[in-house]
């Protein structure tokens, strides 16, 4: 589950400030003139590039790039860990899938009390609520809390490294609920990500044979595929709605805002899922599964707790490299964060990696960077993005 927030984050930036096109012109998005660009050679474009990097890096205080290192390192290490701490939990005793999801908000206070700096030293306030907002959070996190439970039965039936491939097609709905709701742009590198993924998906399902956990049947993986399909289509659709959030509501996009909106929403869907616990009695039933918990109740104890921290770390690292830095950077992290995840799942948890999947990795990830491209800022946009 970790991890599927940075899209719904990065889309509700409304703009891109100004400086920010030096970073994506680094990242091949060039702004010189046609005709003498065409006439450099080799030489020159990696001198231009070297002299982009030292003004780039003279451009910023030192604990500019620390405060950036920490959030770029707490989204590739904290999302992959959440993943795999939600396979560990079944893999070793755990049941729920209530729990799962409900761990999946709890850590909420976290991201909270990240709000209180940026209101006592960025001179911010809380953005005042009125029943339209009140309401439009309910429906957002009621709608959150279904899909962390449709993931949390995905995670039940496959491995975490196919999970987590499986969830790169939110990006395929995110584009089409943001065309439908929003009115976002649709090109021919968004397209082509759209055919890359699905044409992943489709090398995943041939080769499900080799991707079965031993205590798995047919029929279980080919529900926790169909699970975690759905659960990306809703994260699409979370997603567009909350950029539609921001922008008939909110009207602004700014660190503290994007913040305010994760906690409300996560609170709700917290609410939600507290009530699913409590009538479907899975709180009754966590002492007795603690205890028949591969580790016993510490292990128990650990694996929950862990999965809710690393959540919410991956949450405030993916904001601070979106405001840091830019939505470009925060893309490519994301990107990368998908292999990550499964060669550290084949590594500790022994998950099964065919030459299918790898396959299947490799478009995934030229699917991302062609979904990245496409979403690039416009160079027309001159708004600011402020803290």
């Amino acid at each position: 589950m970790g991890g599927h927030l940075w899209d719904q984050m990065a889309n509700q930036e409304a703009s891109v400030r100004q400086d920010d096109y030096l970073r994506v012109s680094i990242l091949g998005d060039t702004t010189t003139d046609t005709n003498s660009s065409s006439s450099k050679t080799i030489r020159h474009h990696i001198s231009d590039l070297k002299m982009m990097l030292v003004e780039l890096y003279r451009g910023k205080p030192f604990s500019f790039w620390i405060l950036l290192l920490l959030s770029g390192g707490a989204m590739l290490i904290a999302f992959p860990a959440s993943s795999l701490l939600s396979r560990l939990y079944y893999s070793n005793g755990g049941k729920s899938k209530w729990i799962l999801s409900w761990v999946a908000v709890a850590g909420w206070p976290l991201t909270a009390l990240a709000l209180l700096p940026t209101y006592i030293f960025c001179n911010t306030y809380p953005t005042r609520l009125n029943l339209k907002l009140t309401i439009s959070y309910a429906v957002v996190g009621f709608l959150s809390a279904a899909d962390n439970l449709l993931y949390a039965y995905a995670y039940a039936y496959l491995p975490a490294s196919t999970a987590s491939l499986l969830a790169s097609s939110s990006l395929i709905f995110s584009a089409l609920f943001g065309y439908l709701l929003v009115g976002n742009r649709i090109n021919a590198s968004i397209i082509n990500s759209v055919v890359m993924i699905t044409a992943a998906l489709t090398i995943i399902a041939l080769d499900s044979d080799s991707d079965l956990y031993g205590n798995v049947s047919k029929t279980q993986y080919t529900m926790g595929f169909v699970y975690d399909i759905l659960g990306s289509a809703l994260h699409g659709l979370i997603f567009a709605l909350s950029e539609l959030l921001f922008v008939k509501l909110l009207g602004r996009t700014s660190f503290h805002v994007v913040l305010e909106q994760h906690v409300m929403v996560s609170l709700f869907a917290f609410t939600f899922t507290t009530v699913g616990l409590v009538v479907g009695r899975s709180f009754q039933g966590m002492e007795e599964e603690a205890r028949n918990f591969k580790g016993g109740i510490t292990s128990y104890s650990m694996v929950l707790v862990w999965s809710a921290i690393t959540f919410q770390l991956g949450v405030l690292g993916a904001t601070g490299v979106l405001f840091l830095a830019s939505t470009m950077l925060a893309g490519v992290l994301n990107a990368v964060r998908v292999p990550l995840t499964s060669i550290a799942a084949v590594i500790l948890l022994r998950d099964p990696m065919s030459g299918f999947k790898i396959l299947s990795l490799v478009i995934t990830f030229w699917g991302f960077c062609s979904y990245i491209y496409g979403s690039r800022p416009s160079k027309n946009d001159h708004s600011t993005t402020s803290f």
